[in-house]
Parts: C-alpha cells; structure tokens; sequence
C-alpha cells in the first residue's frame, strides 16, 4: 500500500512539474495589458497615429499571425516592437490572444 501512495505522490508531483515547465513559455497577461497600455495604446487609439486597437479588434488566430517571429519588422511601429524585450512582447500577446474577439472571455470595454 506504501508503494502504491509513494508511486501516486510521484506521478503527481511529475505531471506538476511538467505543466509548469510547458506553462513557462507564456506570457503575463496582466503585465501584457499594462505593457500594452504603457508602449501600445499611445498610438493606437482613435485619436493616435496608428489603426486603433484592443484585444478584441482580431480573432486569436489572426493575433498568433501578427506575433510570429519577424511578423513585426512588416508592421509601421516595427522600430517600437525592437525597444520591447522578447518577454514584453510575449506578455502582451497573451494578453491580446486571451480577450480577443473569439475568445471564451472577449474585451469588453475599449
């Protein structure tokens, strides 16, 4: 019976540690929305420079496009995207992809 406890604890303790370990790559969403705020929203606004945007403006999968790896140098605020370090940037992806337009919890206010 020892074995047995012993050999669930483990598993466990191994499935635990493998979610975290795969969860380590995503971003902050929360950090992603402030970053957003903070170098995003100044221009794109309606009254910025830039096409207005929020989380809801695209669908997640549209949202993965623009966030491959060297999408962002095709973009008019690409010199913006390099000032950003790569955690940033995953941050505000995740805060994007998580209330964008056809996700289970879309943004709600502007």
């Amino acid at each position: 019976m020892k074995k047995l406890f012993c050999f669930i604890v483990l598993t466990i303790f191994m499935f635990c540690g493998f979610a975290a370990v795969v969860s380590a790559g995503d971003g902050n969403f929360r950090k992603g929305k402030y970053t957003f705020r903070k170098s995003c929203r100044t221009c794109h606004n309606d009254q910025g420079t830039a096409v207005a945007l929020s989380p809801d403006s695209k669908t997640q999968a549209q949202w993965k496009r623009i966030f491959k790896p060297g999408k962002h140098k095709k973009l008019g605020c690409a010199a913006e995207w390099e000032k950003l370090s790569e955690a940033e940037r995953n941050d505000i992806f995740s805060y994007l992809h998580k209330y964008a337009f056809d996700s289970p919890s879309p943004a709600k206010c502007k």
